[in-house]
């Protein structure tokens, strides 16, 4: 998914335009000027800050100039308020020159009241807390910037063939309407020190990685590389996931777009089920790791009758099992819709099926086919045991839901993204990821997105309702649920 193309305020061609390879987007914010008015030396460390961060303290040890490559930017305040900032050129390029944000003169800017955000602004990771609990994690608040770009074809393997490709408004015009990526993807190819070297040599200052977990990951290299050489090249990383994996943000472009479609296959298993006698419909959707898309797209449906995700460990045998349960349902209703992330009951199907091992060239497992398994031991199970005669239809729309046009509301949000990216990397900020933090846009150290996976959380309300949705068991001991984690077993 791509967002819709803006054109640029501004083409100049003096020292200060940068040579982008990125996405071309605008909105408003504090000037670099500004933000540089705003610094202030806080024991002998640059942190941009107006006079209220007069009370705050940073964290971290040593002169914020030799910032390690893995110490984070930590700034502490006052009633438990921590600010984990992104890095700044100032860190390491303390003398670096400011120049005056061309916004301020676009006559479309003039009716906004606050016309650039305040340097001072942050969100909160949490925003719900009781009167005596402390202000928490914030992260700095995204806001404005821009101008036009070059961007790299293929991914990574991209920097390497050298595949430029110029996107002026002509080109982009309508590639928010299109599925897929009009840049090209790959897996794999990813060399810090050779992607940061023909960044050098093509005098490219601004990089902007689209991408997911693993993308991101590779953006936070590509930035420790750069910072090492001592590099004016800010790095911003655009969370672009239908997994919805990354953590910290509310959700990920592509998301809402890949539970919309997964709509209409969840409705023909449901047609295709309903039509025939103790019918049943297997429906698989991507979801490696993280079982987002299943567990949306089964609240949404309302026709599902069972959601399976990686998180939650089942069983098909025995009392209170899987099979128990279809048979159960199939007697009282005469059809049910089962839902199934690729990532869940990968332990069940590698007892049967010797796993390869292979990987694929990002270094993800290659996973065993869920659905086409669980279907085969349905089959198998209603055979040998006679009790009923069903008749099941698999449908694995796996890529489907992944190569159509994105929806409104991921446009307006891939619009925001890119805006949020452009206007971060014009103010000097560098080694971030953007997105929405309980609604509002942030700049996120990659530190903190690429630590873990954002996963379902099985013991909160949302996979409750979705319990309560399906009227499916849950598949776990109350020790499970307490936080002893412990599957429960199937009945000797």
């Amino acid at each position: 998914m791509h967002p819709p193309p803006l054109p640029p305020l501004s083409t100049g061609t003096g020292s200060g335009d940068p040579q982008r390879a990125a996405v071309e987007a605008e909105q408003d914010s504090p000037t670099w000027r500004q933000l540089s008015d705003f610094s202030a030396t806080v024991g002998g460390k640059r942190f941009p800050s107006p006079a209220s961060y007069a009370n705050l303290r940073p964290r971290s040890v040593g002169d914020m100039a030799t910032l390690a490559p893995s110490e984070k930017k930590i700034v502490e305040g006052e009633f438990g308020y921590v600010l984990e900032d992104v890095p700044h050129f100032t860190d390491y390029l303390p003398d670096l020159p400011t120049y005056s944000n061309p916004l301020q003169d676009n006559p479309a800017y003039s009716v906004v009241n606050q016309y650039f955000v305040n340097a001072d602004d942050t969100v909160p990771e949490k925003v719900v807390a009781q009167k005596s609990s402390p202000r928490g994690i914030h992260f700095r608040r995204a806001g404005p910037r821009q101008r036009v770009c070059s961007h790299i074809q293929g991914g990574y393997r991209g920097f390497y063939a050298r595949n430029t490709m110029p996107l002026t408004p002509k080109i982009v015009n309508d590639i928010h309407k299109r599925g897929g990526t009009v840049l090209g993807t790959s897996r794999g190819g990813h060399d810090a020190m050779k992607i940061v070297d023909n960044i050098q040599d093509r005098g490219i200052n601004q990089v902007y990685i689209i991408g997911g977990d693993g993308t991101q990951k590779g953006a936070s290299l590509i930035f420790e590389e750069i910072r090492k050489r001592n590099l004016q090249v800010a790095v911003a990383g655009i969370p672009k996931t239908i997994d919805n994996d990354i953590m910290v943000i509310d959700k990920s472009f592509g998301f809402d777009t890949a539970v919309e479609e997964a709509q209409r296959a969840i409705n023909a298993a449901h047609v295709e089920a309903e039509s025939v006698e103790n019918g049943i419909g297997v429906v698989k959707f991507m979801g490696r790791h993280s079982g987002f898309i299943a567990m949306y797209a089964t609240l949404a449906s309302r026709d599902v009758d069972c959601c399976l995700i990686p998180e939650s460990p089942f069983y098909l045998e025995g009392k209170g099992g899987l099979f128990e349960y279809i048979e159960k349902r199939l007697k009282d209703n005469g059809h049910m819709v089962i839902v199934v992330a690729e990532g869940a009951g990968q332990e069940l199907v590698a007892e049967s099926i010797q796993p390869t091992g292979h990987e694929d060239a990002s270094g993800n497992k290659l996973l065993l086919d869920i659905g086409l398994w669980l279907s085969q031991k349905i089959k198998g199970y209603f055979t040998s045991n006679q009790k009923m005669v069903i008749n099941l239809k698999y449908i694995d729309p796996t890529y489907m839901i992944r190569a159509i046009p994105s929806i409104a509301s991921d446009n307006v949000y891939c619009t925001l993204l890119a805006q949020s990216a452009v206007h971060g990397a014009m103010a000097g900020y560098t080694g971030f990821t953007t997105g929405l933090v309980n609604g509002r846009h942030t700049y996120i150290p990659f530190h903190r997105v690429t630590q873990k996976r954002n996963k379902v959380v099985i013991t909160d309300r949302m996979w409750a309702r979705l319990l309560s949705s399906t009227n499916q068991p849950s598949f776990l001991s109350a020790e499970y649920i307490e936080g002893i984690k412990t599957p429960r077993e199937p009945p000797k």
